[in-house]
């Protein structure tokens, strides 16, 4: 009986070039279709724009679902990376800060799907995307903290939401007022100067309870 030759075996065992690059087409065509309109799209339309058959699309993406997951781990990544180093050039701690929820808000503006799914990041949350996220912010936090630029009790975790609340003004207000995002993020970030000392709320209540309401007082 003749052994199989290994360098064939290897062969036959190695994505073929074609299918490698049909799936960077397809991937390339969802993150452009996603980012224009969002998860509703029609797969249809990022088979045609990829140049691939609708086969061809579900043989390396059987479901809808895979392929959104792909696209946006793929772009939060590229778009966390953006702010990060846009904050990393800015030698002002507090620039640096600006700088970070400024690109991280105008990059997702612009990207209809991650303004879609940024609220599961705190919810439900990309293990990897989130982790890059709060090594940033935490980075960001430190260095404007040891400056005395932050209020005290600042955590990485206030500013961690408070991204995701933005990005929600965002996505609420950019289609029919873009933009105005700008001025709730002023408004919020000169919230955090280290001026405003009073303390804040400790934020540690379980889940699903609510602070009790005063009792009223009696009636005569």
């Amino acid at each position: 009986m003749a052994l199989a030759d290994p360098q064939d075996t290897a062969r036959r065992r190695a994505p073929r070039v074609d299918a490698i690059r049909n799936r960077e087409a397809i991937v390339e065509a969802a993150a452009e279709v996603l980012a224009e309109q969002g998860t509703a799209v029609d797969v249809r339309e990022i088979a045609r724009r990829g140049g691939v058959g609708m086969g061809t699309l579900y043989r390396h993406f059987p479901k809808k679902e895979d392929l959104v997951r792909t696209v946006l781990h793929q772009d939060f990544t590229r778009w966390a990376d953006s702010a990060r180093r846009a904050a990393a050039d800015a030698e002002d701690p507090w620039a640096a800060l600006t700088d970070f929820y400024e690109q991280a808000l105008a990059g997702y503006a612009r990207h209809r799907a991650i303004m879609e799914n940024f609220e599961l990041t705190w919810a439900e949350p990309d293990l990897d995307g989130i982790r890059q996220l709060r090594l940033v912010i935490d980075e960001l936090c430190a260095r404007a903290g040891a400056a005395g630029l932050l209020r005290p009790g600042v955590t990485t975790d206030d500013l961690l939401l408070l991204l995701v609340s933005l990005g929600h003004a965002v996505r609420i207000t950019d289609d029919c007022r873009p933009r105005m995002w700008t001025r709730l993020l002023h408004i919020s970030l000169d919230g955090l100067r280290p001026d405003h000392r009073g303390p804040l709320p400790d934020g540690t209540a379980p889940v699903g309870r609510t602070p009790e309401a005063p009792e009223s007082p009696p009636s005569h």
